[in-house]
């Protein structure tokens, strides 16, 4: 592949470790939050079939969704290279510092999700494939672009990062039911308040790059607010569905409850005071609900 060759030689990087480059190739894949969509892919297709779980294509599917999340993710960071030199949250990413080139940072970029589609679309199925495409052309043609000229970008973000959830359940049985849109929608609600507190907490970072999001729009950070809470009260009530499509049990809709409860109150907080330090707790409370929500739903999953 185009992009292993250039891990040896890039004539305009000249002299550059094997090993640095290596690790800057990592850092384009944002292995964090591609072990938290792998994780959510992976729960979403033990629920599509819990009493038969097909293991050869449930790595399959964990195989095809991290070349995919890789790819997209390396995409991103080709795609926004220009304004990430201006943001100081982003300045110190392979391409600012200049430990990839452009080119580099394409052809992996581009490989990994040819692969990863054509494998998925070959290996589990059309509609998993259509799905795929479907993440890559969204984040990729669609979300990044808009970045600098809407906040609305945001919405079309949540979108494509929704779609976790029906990769695994198609994959699992070549088929999107309404348990599948309802853990899709769970992701895309679940987005708003973690985005919307990372760019409340790095408002003026966001201004410095141009980047159109909501809290650079209206300062004052009272409409960020007011649409986490929103978000927040639609998560509560698509989290709570699971059990009554029979997905999960009651200790999931207790726990459930509970949780959104606890993370809408979270939202409440920044609508009062909307600074920084309530924007960071409910970034934090965000990283904790998802694995915790899935985590029940795995554990009372209705057989």
């Amino acid at each position: 592949m185009p992009f292993v060759r250039a891990i040896h030689h890039d004539s305009s990087f000249p002299g550059r470790p094997t090993l640095e480059k290596l690790r800057a190739y990592l850092e384009l894949t944002k292995p964090r939050i591609t072990l938290l969509v792998l994780a959510v892919a992976v729960a979403a297709f033990y629920l599509a079939s819990p009493d038969m779980v097909s293991w050869p294509r449930l790595f399959l599917t964990a195989l095809g969704t991290t070349l995919l999340a890789f790819g997209v993710f390396a995409l991103n960071h080709y795609g926004e290279r220009d304004t990430d030199s201006m943001m100081r949250r982003t300045d110190r990413r392979p391409l600012p510092e200049k430990r990839l080139s452009p080119r580099e940072v394409l052809s992996f970029g581009s490989s990994l999700t040819a692969v990863a589609v054509v494998l998925i679309w070959a290996t589990l199925g059309w509609v998993a494939g259509a799905v795929a495409f479907f993440t890559f052309i969204s984040y990729v043609f669609i979300y990044t672009p808009l970045k600098r000229r809407t906040a609305f970008h945001t919405a079309l973000g949540a979108l494509s990062g929704a779609t976790p959830p029906l990769l695994g359940w198609a994959a699992a049985t070549g088929t999107l039911d309404v348990n599948a849109w309802i853990l899709c929608g769970i992701l895309f609600f679940w987005q708003f308040p973690h985005f919307l507190a990372i760019e409340m907490m790095y408002r003026d970072d966001y201004a410095r790059g141009g980047i159109r999001v909501l809290p650079v729009v209206e300062p004052s950070g009272r409409a960020a607010a007011a649409e986490m809470v929103g978000a927040l009260v639609l998560l509560l009530a698509v989290s709570i569905a699971p059990y009554f499509t029979r997905l999960a049990g009651a200790v999931y809709l207790a726990g459930a409850a509970v949780l959104g409860c606890a993370f809408v109150a979270a939202g409440i907080i920044v609508l009062v005071r909307a600074d920084r330090k309530t924007a960071r707790m409910v970034l934090r409370a965000s990283v904790v609900y998802l694995p915790v929500l899935f985590g029940l739903m795995v554990g009372t999953v209705a057989r």
